[in-house]
């Protein structure tokens, strides 16, 4: 497997698709899965001549279950050790869900000198959880649930988050039951007390001053029927904050919608980084 050992001596694992003298971009994947979530976004990109990487977190898919430093700021520490290792300029960072709160993080603690765009798809930043600053974040309990669902029976809890993660429970859904198992199989391979960890990182960290330090072309898109991430306290406060965002929602999209609406995404995406 390709790895990078970081300083703290953890292996991540990524993939490097495409011709290597192409324009990386690197993908940062939702919880709790692997850069597989990512797989048909690698192929597209790869197509158009771009250098497409995605790793995968620190205690999650292939990458070495470890017992500390389960956090945000490690995670965004993670990326930079694989950027400056590959030695990656002018890269454009692409974040989903927790993804976006890893490249958000990134941002403050690292800055921008080899990014060239950003875009946050489905993105936690600027934080989700409900506090007297934040009202409009979701409550402590609603990330026990999560806590308790992941702990008590791991498979299970995965396999029924998929129904509101791709809006399967909405009129019309067209549900894929191999999308659900492959959903399962990918949060599996990661370890239970990293992705424990994980939940407090992805909902209890604040991105307010990270987000302030952008100073490149980004794209802030998000569904607005997310029921994973709620687009108000996410997105639409998002661009409040990064004053040259481009905004883009989809109208009744869902969690997932890089591989619900994955040819809209992806055609999207490439308009944005070719702009």
């Amino acid at each position: 497997m390709t790895t990078i050992t970081t300083q703290d001596g953890t292996h991540i694992f990524y993939k490097d698709w495409g011709p290597k003298d192409g324009q990386p971009i690197i993908f940062s994947h939702g919880w709790p899965l692997s850069a597989d979530a990512w797989d048909a976004q690698l192929v597209y990109f790869a197509n158009q001549g771009f250098r497409t990487i995605a790793h995968d977190r620190r205690s999650h898919g292939r990458s070495d279950q470890v017992w500390n430093n389960n956090t945000m700021d490690q995670y965004a520490d993670d990326l930079a050790e694989l950027i400056e290792q590959l030695d990656l300029k002018d890269v454009i960072l692409v974040g989903h869900s927790t993804g976006g709160g890893e490249v958000t993080r990134y941002i403050g603690r690292h800055g921008t000198a080899r990014v060239a765009k950003i875009a946050l798809i489905g993105a936690v930043p600027p934080l989700m959880l409900k506090t007297e600053a934040n009202p409009g974040g979701l409550p402590i309990d609603a990330f026990d649930g999560i806590r308790k669902g992941t702990f008590d029976n791991r498979p299970q809890f995965f396999k029924d988050l998929t129904i509101p993660f791709y809006g399967y429970n909405r009129d019309g859904a067209a549900i894929s039951e191999a999308l659900r198992d492959d959903f399962v199989r990918q949060g599996m391979m990661g370890g239970l007390k990293g992705q424990l960890d994980s939940i407090r990182a992805f909902s209890e960290s604040d991105f307010n001053e990270d987000l302030k330090q952008f100073d490149v072309p980004t794209l802030v898109l998000h569904g607005d029927d997310d029921q994973i991430v709620p687009v108000d306290a996410s997105a639409r406060a998002t661009v409040k904050i990064v004053k040259q965002a481009v905004l883009k929602i989809y109208e009744g999209a869902d969690h997932g919608l890089t591989v619900t609406h994955q040819d809209r995404f992806n055609a999207d995406l490439l308009d944005f980084i070719n702009s």
